[in-house]
């Protein structure tokens, strides 16, 4: 059986690359991987720590490149990958441009799909934009459907997808953080390695969403910057993402607070770590929502709504929205309400047991006949 994994995106890289192991570890599947490079420096960092060697780089990353130009590159790049290699099925994860457009490719060339991280829903076709409408699409393409939790399966039920094409499995992301999370780390990053984690309750911030550029990141930065100024026993990191108006924002209306370090953007492994040696979690983040409940951090989400509604229910996530006063009132009671902080660590995480990955390998082999 020949499997054609394809991504772009560090998010994807970071939750397909445990697939990918195992897929080249197993000797029943040829295994080939494809990746576009949507992203190229983030992308290239997760796979040299999974020690991954794509097959074929279309290396579409240009500057200031449109969702068009990403659309058309990886069109006509992956056009030429699968009339090539004739896979018995390309595997394609989440909701990014390269995720849409690969499982477009492989329709086009009559190729079956598989797609893993499927049936998240916002029910708002602009938010997340593109990724929703990204993901919805490629739902519609796909013949096989890998559900991380029950709800997931619920959405795609909704929108006519075939019951028994709908597989439950936990999601990847799972996999990946635990395996990284086990490691010995130290530090290298020197604001990281003088940061006090022992005597410090330390808040990890991340930011970037197209939807919050503007007022909405002014309110959330605002919220942050109030909770600085109040709690002198708190350190704030942010690793601040590299778009200009993301920076110049946060250098605006975080800057001079000593205990608020904006430093340079993480790569996989230290964030995990930073991560587990925080108190709790800031984020508009979709992976987030899923990674920090693993390691017991609650999780503050920045956003009008969220694709990972699971979470919500089960207590490890509270959607704050993007109003400066509901921000920073959540924020202050976690730092505050020790039994509020404790049923936000303590519940149980909807997203798996890291197990995702043999799951997906298994229905894959039970499908090859189905193909």
């Amino acid at each position: 059986m020949k499997v054609l994994t394809v991504f772009g995106t560090r998010p994807e890289a970071i939750k397909m690359a445990p697939l990918v192991e195992m897929l080249n570890a197993d000797a029943e599947i040829d295994s080939v991987l494809c990746v576009t490079a949507q992203h190229r420096e983030m992308l290239d960092q997760v796979l040299a720590l999974f020690k991954l060697t794509p097959d074929y780089d279309l290396n579409i990353m240009k500057p200031n490149q449109t969702i068009g130009m990403i659309t058309a590159n990886v069109l006509t790049g992956l056009d030429d990958v699968l009339k090539k290699e004739k896979p018995d099925i390309i595997l394609v994860h989440g909701d990014t441009t390269t995720t849409f457009v690969s499982a477009l490719a492989a329709f086009y060339n009559q190729i079956p799909v598989g797609h893993v991280e499927a049936g998240l829903r916002t029910g708002d076709k602009y938010s997340p934009y593109p990724e929703e409408m990204n993901r919805i699409l490629t739902g519609h393409i796909a013949d096989i459907h890998f559900a991380p939790t029950t709800r997931n399966r619920d959405n795609l039920l909704r929108e006519g997808i075939a019951e028994d094409t709908i597989h439950i499995t936990g999601n990847t992301v799972i996999d990946a953080l635990l395996r990284v999370a086990g490691k010995p780390y130290e530090f290298e990053d020197e604001v990281l390695k003088n940061t006090d984690f022992e005597n410090k309750r330390v808040i990890t911030v991340t930011c970037h969403r197209r939807e919050n550029l503007g007022e909405n990141m002014e309110q959330i930065f605002g919220a942050i910057r109030m909770i600085a100024d109040e709690f002198d026993d708190v350190e704030i990191i942010y690793p601040v993402h590299l778009n200009p108006k993301v920076r110049e924002t946060a250098k605006k209306i975080l800057s001079g607070a000593d205990n608020v370090k904006l430093i340079a953007p993480l790569q996989y492994q230290p964030f995990v770590n930073l991560m587990a040696r925080s108190h709790f979690i800031i984020t508009d983040s979709g992976g987030m929502q899923e990674e920090a409940p693993s390691l017991g951090k609650p999780v503050l989400v920045v956003r009008k709504e969220t694709e990972r509604p699971e979470a919500v229910a089960a207590g490890t996530v509270k959607l704050a929205g993007v109003e400066k006063k509901t921000i920073y009132e959540l924020a202050k009671r976690l730092l505050t309400d020790n039994a509020f902080y404790d049923e936000m660590a303590h519940a149980v995480n909807p997203y798996g047991d890291g197990k995702a990955c043999e799951r997906i390998i298994k229905i894959l082999k039970n499908s090859e006949n189905l193909l």
